[in-house]
């Protein structure tokens, strides 16, 4: 490329990025990428990886470099070496890293053959390089990038130089599977990140504090929330008394909201003979996230999905149109076999609680059932305090249809009522092509939180496989025998993912209504008690969550424990109070705001619960 202008650092020419030193096709328009764009960005921050992998092999030689993309985030590089990398080993990898950027050293692609390619990584002692050419049959020619002597393989595209990686920090060493598997080697993958600018990496770098801050993990153990034990397995939460509290108080709100909106409750079973998991497919397709299990002679299956007992309950009885929408809606627990190295909390776990619901209805009703949908789906996550989201509609792959299951016809009206939905609610959103699953289109929603991360919520999917599976007809109008049209929708996901969410976008500080303990009731001294108690049992009458704290300890020490455990109200009893027969009352993010009467300090709490307000003192 020639006289390219100073900010570019590759080039584009359709949807194809190329390094700048390339020679673009000739007479095809080219579009210049710049580092404030999210493909300048990924060049970034692929360089980057490229550098720290130099780096590491100028200082531990006997370093087996695998694979080292870019991510949303940052990057990763995964490394087979003996020693365990530490955290002064990261700053020493920096500091080298810095070097090499200083020196500018050119990145520069080459396109050699596979021969040449087997022979050169073979000569440098790259085994995974090596494996990696080998796994790509098909290809004559490989491309590889140098930069003063670090060789890496790679498609590109990258930097012109290492003269502009500057801003970049390391975060932290993982353990990582070689490509994933179990089976494979545990190697050690370094994460960094990197950005065009000293400002932003520093934004980005308070933002990780901030998150560590909020972590669900540390804070859930901190608040006594839910735990997990190795002695009963990986990926099981165990909810804690306050955790469940919680959950209890999301589920009861959740099953409120869901029969005022003509949701029918029901509750399935655990497990279920082969026999269903085989006639609606997941027994062919999904039997190793399954666990399966033998009794009398017979195999069972902790059921994965709800979907399938759901199916049962619709097939009790002749449906008419006229009984039409069906809506099935259950907090129902499933189980999935996830691999040990990805579980992460409550977010990842192998147990969780799915609230699921299934619609059946007509064609003629679903994209007003979808507009409802989308509209509880909203109230729900607003009431939780989620205000924000990414829309995303994933629909067919317009050049490949013979992988879906359904006509092209149920295709093209599934997605036109998700369009319309969205549209008649103004909601904008991001259509992708080719990332529907194979047997209907569906919406995802995803929330985003205190810190702007983005988490999995309501997904609303048309599903055209299993009332074929299951013969799931209705008798229409026309007195004939129809299949049904089939939503499968949850508006909050796992109870696990969404309440380890929950902890991290408030910190730990839940609104009142959620909160485990509402209120604190500490004395002063011993002398107070009697009153105090006399303060938790109205308050506790009145359906608030109350905790007393009458121990000998200083007053100064309580409010700092109740403050750690970020209770909303503290009522604080001494002498004066107990005269006067008030409390006085401290609010969490206000401290101490006078005494006032017990039954004016009891309307205040129980109208902010009620109101389900953000904050304490909110009305």
């Amino acid at each position: 490329m020639k006289n390219p202008p100073k900010n570019a650092i590759a080039f584009k020419v359709g949807d194809q990025v190329f390094d700048l030193d390339t020679d673009p096709p000739s007479g095809s328009p080219v579009e210049y990428v710049t580092l404030d764009s999210g493909e300048g960005l990924e060049i970034l921050r692929h360089s980057t990886a490229h550098l720290m992998a130099q780096a590491i092999l100028e200082l531990f030689p006997d370093a087996q470099l695998t694979i080292g993309p870019p991510i949303d985030s940052g990057f990763y590089y995964d490394i087979d070496i003996e020693r365990t990398f530490a955290p002064d080993d990261l700053k020493e990898i920096e500091k080298r890293m810095a070097k090499l950027a200083k020196r500018g050293l050119p990145i520069q692609r080459e396109v050699v053959g596979r021969g040449e390619a087997l022979d050169l990584f073979k000569e440098r002692g790259e085994p995974y390089k090596v494996e990696m050419i080998n796994d790509l049959p098909d290809e004559e020619t490989i491309s590889i990038y140098r930069q003063g002597k670090f060789v890496d393989l790679c498609r590109g595209p990258h930097m012109p130089s290492t003269a502009k990686l500057k801003h970049f920090k390391l975060l932290s060493v993982a353990g990582a599977y070689w490509r994933g598997d179990e089976k494979n080697k545990m190697l050690q993958r370094i994460y960094g990140t990197a950005y065009p600018d000293r400002g932003e990496l520093d934004a980005h770098l308070k933002r990780l504090k901030e998150a560590k801050a909020r972590d669900h993990r540390v804070l859930g153990k901190q608040l006594g929330l839910f735990l997990v034990d190795e002695k009963a397995g990986s990926g099981l939460i165990y909810w804690q008394p306050k955790g469940n509290i919680i959950r209890k108080t999301i589920e009861r709100f959740w099953d409120d909201e869901h029969i005022k909106r003509g949701y029918q409750l029901v509750s399935i079973p655990h497990i279920a003979r082969d026999e269903l998991f085989k006639i609606s497919g997941h027994y062919d397709f999904y039997r190793e996230n399954m666990y399966v299990l033998k009794i009398d002679k017979e195999e069972y299956v902790l059921k994965p999905m709800n979907c399938p007992g759901h199916i049962l309950i619709y097939q009790e009885g002749t449906r008419s149109y006229r009984d039409l929408p069906y809506r099935l809606a259950e907090m129902g627990t499933v189980y999935r076999y996830e691999r040990s190295g990805v579980l992460h909390g409550m977010l990842r776990v192998r147990g969780f609680t799915q609230d699921d619901a299934h619609i059946f209805c007509t064609p003629d009703q679903a994209e007003e059932e979808v507009v409802a949908v989308i509209d509880l789906a909203r109230f729900m996550l607003n009431t939780f305090g989620y205000e924000n989201f990414e829309i995303e509609l994933s629909v067919h792959d317009p050049d490949d249809f013979g992988k879906y299951a359904g006509s092209i016809e149920d295709w093209e009206a599934a997605e036109e009522a998700l369009k319309r939905a969205l549209e008649i609610r103004d909601i904008p959103y991001k259509r992708i092509e080719g990332e529907a699953a194979f047997y209907g289109p569906k919406i995802d929603i995803k929330m985003l939180d205190a810190l702007g991360r983005a988490w999995q919520g309501p997904t609303i999917q048309f599903d055209f496989n299993l009332p074929k599976r299951f013969d799931l007809k209705y008798i229409g109008s026309d007195g004939g025998r129809h299949l049904v049209v089939m939503i499968h929708r949850t508006v909050l996901g796992s109870m696990e993912r969404f309440v380890g969410g929950l902890i991290e976008h408030f910190a730990g500080a839940f609104p009142s209504w959620l909160a485990p303990v509402q209120a604190n009731v500490m004395t002063i001294t011993d002398d107070q008690i009697p009153f105090g108690k006399k303060v938790v049992d109205t308050l506790r009458e009145a359906g608030l969550r109350i905790e007393p704290d009458f121990r000998n300890e200083k007053i100064g020490k309580k409010i700092r424990e109740a403050q750690l455990q970020k209770i909303p109200y503290m009522l604080v009893i001494g002498a004066r109070e107990v005269e006067a027969g008030q409390v006085a009352m401290r609010i969490r993010g206000i401290g101490d705001t006078g005494a006032v009467a017990l039954e004016d300090a009891m309307e205040q709490i129980r109208t902010n619960v009620e109101t389900r307000a953000f904050s304490p003192g909110e009305d």
